[in-house]
């Protein structure tokens, strides 16, 4: 029994720190989508988009074999991300253009928060399906089910799913801040937020309903060392360059 809550009590402290990994891209995307806001709104936006995303989790992880069934839902995600990554980027390279013109109209606060909740969503699916791979591997604790998972390897998801909205409430005000002092580091959050819809898509693609491409290699270490190497790279590429640009 010992060894049996070791093991989860590992699977739990790996799960948090992939939460948080994940809960970073998603509190930089957050952070950019309010930024225009006056700061009373930033916080409020934040906040409702938030409760809006935990309603979401909670009421998913009770339906995950099923959500996780069904490929058009990762399809909807991965589209979502791509989406508002390629507009956003294209939006910038306009204005960058057209600086003299008269500045694009921003979204107003309920809109804001719509989008915030939106992303939140998509990027949800993302590391859900990452607690589900990992909570499966352990072996079943107690006897009660919960959305057709083991009530032990439940309450892991529960618990990583929480830990990573905590830090993503954080990261997103501390990361608002960071944005005011490099603007250009939105072109390197939409270009995450493009990667993670990326990875959606090779999910979706690897779906076991679809099977377009092979089902284990959205899992293999190749595709895995692949993703977390060119997403540092835009991570710190975006960095360095926004430093520069700073100074300048």
């Amino acid at each position: 029994m010992e060894a049996i809550l070791l093991e989860y009590a590992w699977v739990l402290v790996v799960l948090i720190a992939l939460e948080g990994l994940l809960a970073a891209d998603n509190a930089v995307v957050m952070a950019v989508m309010v930024k225009h806001l006056p700061k009373v709104q930033q916080k409020r936006a934040l906040f409702y988009g938030l409760l809006g995303a935990f309603v979401f989790r909670f009421a998913a992880l009770f339906m995950i074999t099923f959500l996780v069934n069904i490929w058009q839902i990762q399809a909807l995600g991965a589209a979502y991300l791509l989406f508002i990554s390629i507009k956003s980027l294209l939006d910038r390279g306009n204005d960058d253009h057209d600086a003299l013109k008269k500045p694009r109209k921003k979204s107003g606060f309920w809109m804001t928060v719509l989008k915030v909740e939106l992303a939140d969503i998509a990027f949800a699916l993302d590391s859900m399906l990452a607690a589900v791979a990992l909570a499966v591997t352990l072996p079943e604790l107690g006897d009660f089910h919960v959305g057709g998972i083991n009530g032990g390897q439940f309450i892991v998801m529960l618990l990583g799913g929480i830990i990573g909205l905590v830090i993503i409430r954080f990261a997103a005000r501390q990361f608002v801040v960071l944005l005011e002092k490099y603007p250009s580091l939105e072109t390197a959050a939409f270009l995450i937020v493009g990667w993670v819809g990326v990875k959606l898509v090779v999910l979706t693609l690897a779906h076991p309903n679809l099977q377009i491409i092979d089902e284990a290699f959205p899992h293999s270490t190749l595709w895995k060392l692949t993703f977390w190497i060119v997403l540092a790279a835009i991570a710190i590429g975006g960095w360095v360059t926004a430093v520069m640009k700073n100074k300048k």
